[in-house]
């Protein structure tokens, strides 16, 4: 029988690209991370919903700019602290994420998923595919699909 859990659950280990946010570490599946980039000049866009922190211009191509302070219920980033991006490529269109900073490339265990922790609510709840134990830190996997999408 299979569970929501096993379905969230990644098919086998793999990499993740790991990254903070808001003191907590995060990681999506390397395969889906084009670039990392300090942080880039953002053009507003009116009436864009709130976790569209803008367009960035990315050697030509404009590329839309998800705040995932925003996306997961985080308090805005501190006044002069510069995001780092991560530019993500789902079918075919490049996104870039907003966070803290980047961490390191993990490779993970298929049997080590867990649900997503109780203690995560709000709008986070829908974007955690479920956790990794590391070293005494656990690790969110986020949907990257769910993330992009507003």
């Amino acid at each position: 029988m299979t569970t929501a859990i096993d379905r969230k659950a990644p098919a086998a280990g793999g990499q993740l690209a790991t990254f903070w946010l808001d003191g907590d570490l995060y990681g999506i599946e390397v395969e889906h991370v084009q670039e990392v980039l300090r942080s880039q000049q953002l053009t507003r866009v009116p009436l864009a919903p709130p976790a569209v922190a803008g367009l960035i211009n990315l050697r030509g191509q404009v590329v839309t700019a998800i705040e995932l302070r925003e996306r997961l219920g985080r308090p805005p980033r501190a006044e002069g602290t510069d995001a780092v991006v991560i530019v993500v490529r789902l079918h075919g269109e490049a996104v870039s994420l907003l966070v803290d900073s980047i961490a390191d490339v993990v490779d993970v265990d298929a049997s080590d998923f867990e649900a997503p922790p109780d203690t995560l609510e709000g709008p986070a709840r829908d974007l955690i595919r479920g956790a990794f134990k590391l070293d005494g830190q656990l690790l969110l996997a986020l949907d990257v699909g769910k993330a992009v999408s507003a």
